[in-house]
């Protein structure tokens, strides 16, 4: 036994010896195959001109191409699939809302303009050594501007009911000839009580044509604020009734809360009331308001989101945005100074012109619509259909705009040759 034990430990012995000389020989074998690997590489970079680096941009390029092609391939058909199904009924509520109100508008100025009986009426509104303008402005709060306009004042301020108060007050003066300090201050007392009932009257009829209830009698007197208010000429108050009535119609179809789609729509835009006191966005603004006389949460965050300042959650989010929309941009509802204008479709251009491969772009009907001209070289199908969309986004991010902008890409080609 001991013999045969011994004979077992040799062949162990020797079977240990060769497993090392083998794993010596397998070592010896994975380093000059490693050797060769980096020789084979150096030699691959050398033919190729290109550094392991450049060789895996290049790849990752092509791959990167290939999805985006890829990419715009699916988003077409998925736009075409549900654009489909989306379209006709979105067509049908929205015209339903639109042909079920029709409300209209009074072009409110910005500037208020005085009419004086004749030029010595502007030294008595002066006073000796300016003192009647003086007080008139102090007790306002608005700029009193006497100049060469014949017969005529102007009384500009950025506070519409401060303005609208001055304005009443001047009138009465005017008429009533006698101008002095004490005169003015009476004047003026009695017309801010004048337009304080019109702003509870305004607030309540609003209310009332909507057929809310239960609404806070301050946010009702905040709310008639807005009958001074306007933006590009439309009245904003006459503008939240409409956006109310409209809301109601689309939630109405959608089986959604119409109380509440009135609600927010008539508030919607209750922060352009205080927007010249407290700084901030008109949405924000009015969000916080609401928020702090107890609204319902869903109208808060429709009338916080209506300008996409925080995400669209609800279904009363969007609503609200498309009322708002539809109030704003249908036609004769707004208007624009020509220099705004004409900046806008600029900027349309330009943000089109920013792509590589577009050849000519240009902003028409009046800036509902870009159409962008691309070299077919350097831009296929696919990439047309990526590209319309990255203007889109873009011009989302970057501009502020009723409504919506079309974006049209044309790639054509076209083959010439003359007969002779």
């Amino acid at each position: 036994m001991e013999k045969r034990i011994l004979q077992r430990e040799e062949n162990l012995e020797r079977k240990e010896e060769i497993l090392s000389n083998k794993e010596k020989e397998i070592d010896k074998r994975l380093e000059n195959l490693k050797k060769l690997e980096e020789e084979a590489l150096m030699e691959l970079q050398r033919v190729a001109q290109m550094s392991r680096e450049e060789a895996r941009d290049i790849i990752l390029k092509k791959v990167e191409e290939e999805l985006q092609r890829d990419i715009a391939m699916r988003i077409k058909e998925a736009e075409a699939k549900y654009r489909e199904i989306a379209d006709e009924k979105a067509r049908e509520i929205l015209t339903e809302a639109i042909q079920r109100c029709a409300v209209d508008h009074t072009v409110e100025s910005t500037v208020s303009v005085v009419s004086l009986p004749s030029e010595e009426m502007k030294g008595r509104i002066i006073g000796r050594e300016g003192r009647n303008i003086r007080t008139f402005e102090t007790l306002t709060g608005v700029d009193l501007i006497i100049d060469d306009t014949p017969e005529a004042v102007v009384l500009s301020s950025f506070d519409p009911v401060r303005r609208e108060i001055a304005r009443i007050a001047l009138e009465r003066l005017v008429k009533d000839g006698r101008i002095h300090p004490a005169r003015i201050e009476e004047m003026v007392n009695k017309a801010r009580k004048e337009v304080e009932n019109k702003i509870r009257e305004e607030g309540e009829r609003a209310v009332i044509e909507v057929g809310l209830q239960n609404l806070h009698p301050d946010l009702i007197r905040v709310l008639g604020r807005l009958y001074y208010r306007s933006s590009y000429g439309q009245n904003v108050l006459q503008h939240s009734i409409e956006v109310a009535k409209i809301a109601a119609i689309i939630a109405a179809e959608l089986h959604a809360d119409v109380n509440l789609a009135k609600r927010a729509g008539l508030l919607h835009d209750i922060g352009k009331a205080i927007d010249y006191e407290v700084e901030g966005s008109h949405a924000t603004l009015g969000a916080d308001l609401l928020k702090k006389y107890g609204e319902h949460p869903d109208v808060v965050h429709a009338v916080a989101a209506h300008h996409e300042e925080i995400p669209l959650v609800k279904t009363l989010d969007v609503i609200i945005q498309v009322a708002d929309s539809i109030s704003a941009v249908r036609p004769g509802a707004r208007r624009e100074s020509i220099e705004i204008y004409i900046k806008r479709l600029e900027k349309l251009e330009e943000i089109a012109m920013s792509f590589p491969g577009v050849e000519k772009a240009y902003a028409i009907q009046a800036g509902r619509e870009v159409r962008v001209l691309v070299s077919p070289e350097e831009v296929d199908d696919l990439t047309a259909t990526r590209l319309a969309y990255q203007i889109a986004k873009k011009i989302e991010k970057e501009m502020e705009y009723p409504g919506q902008i079309k974006v049209t890409v044309i790639r054509e080609t076209r083959a010439v040759e003359y007969a002779k």
